[in-house]
């Protein structure tokens, strides 16, 4: 097509095959898009395109990948709120004559209405680390890693050692969004909200194992893990387990990359617990629950 449609927060630019999605920078635009930066949809990766009227004076362009086609959306999982759905087109009502006419010409070119076999759309490519509350998550394009944090990990996780996990020893990944609108909501009384989990070949969904204790998890909350981190994260992994194909036999198992600590280190996580707690991040309870944990394993 070679136009461009231009929205308040990205650059729909068409080409014959595909549209290029330029996201916008800048203070008040999405985090999530300025970290996307820019993403190439086939056309055949769609399998619709609507108009709709939008909020105060706007109409909505949004096209709707099929499953399987993008492992972001994937992750995601329906549940990325309307204002961090990279697919969503917000533009001045005026612009609606052009909206509807990209609308149709889109419409003839879609792929079918079915799970794509392959991802049709590029994940975001590694190496990529985040924050969680509990650790640090890193990936390197072949594994997965995380190293716990003194201060958030929990004892059993502490335990069980800094953590590698193979792409071909895995099945899949869980992403639960830290912000409200998650499909896993929080327990009540607990303090975080979402959680990545990397599902081994052979391994449930869900593990008997909360996020908190599973050492195959880190866990979100008090700002570490925001959506604009962890679910590209998680699509690229989604997206290498899924290049990688079946399932080797037998399952391989995490490893430990780093012995135990000792008195010395649960000193020092007791230490930064407190200073979490002077500073109000944690509470009474939480502090003595967690200080009680570290005592335990000296």
């Amino acid at each position: 097509m070679g136009d461009v449609l231009a929205g308040f927060h990205a650059v729909w630019e068409f080409d014959t095959d595909s549209v290029l999605i330029r996201f916008e920078r800048g203070i008040r635009k999405p985090k999530l898009f300025q970290a996307l930066g820019e993403r190439r949809i086939p056309y055949e990766a769609l399998s619709s395109v609507r108009l709709s009227r939008g909020r105060r004076g706007t109409v909505v362009l949004h096209a709707r990948p099929r499953p399987g086609a993008d492992p972001l959306m994937d992750a995601a999982d329906g549940q990325l709120k309307d204002d961090a759905d990279p697919y969503r087109l917000v533009l001045p009502a005026d612009r609606a004559d052009r909206a509807e006419y990209y609308r149709d010409r889109l419409t003839g070119l879609l792929g079918p209405d079915a799970a794509a076999e392959q991802h049709l759309v590029a994940a975001p490519e590694p190496p990529l680390t985040f924050k969680a509350y509990d650790g640090k998550a890193s990936f390197d394009g072949s594994s997965v890693a995380f190293r716990w944090f003194w201060t958030g990990a929990s004892s059993a996780k502490w335990k069980s050692g800094d953590q590698s996990f193979p792409v071909d020893g895995l099945s899949g990944v869980v992403w639960r969004s830290p912000e409200n609108g998650s499909s896993a909501p929080t327990p009540p009384g607990a303090w975080h909200n979402g959680y990545l989990r990397l599902l081994a070949h052979g391994a449930e969904e869900e593990s008997r194992d909360g996020a908190e204790q599973d050492p195959a998890s880190v866990i979100f909350g008090l700002g570490y893990g925001p959506v604009h981190e962890s679910l590209p994260f998680a699509a690229a992994v989604l997206q290498a387990v899924r290049s990688a194909g079946p399932a080797p036999a037998p399952a391989p198992q995490c490893r430990p990359l780093e012995p135990h600590r000792g008195p010395a280190d649960i000193a020092d996580r007791i230490r930064q617990l407190g200073e979490l707690h002077d500073a109000g991040l944690l509470t009474d309870a939480e502090f003595s629950a967690k200080k009680a944990e570290l005592l335990a394993e000296l």
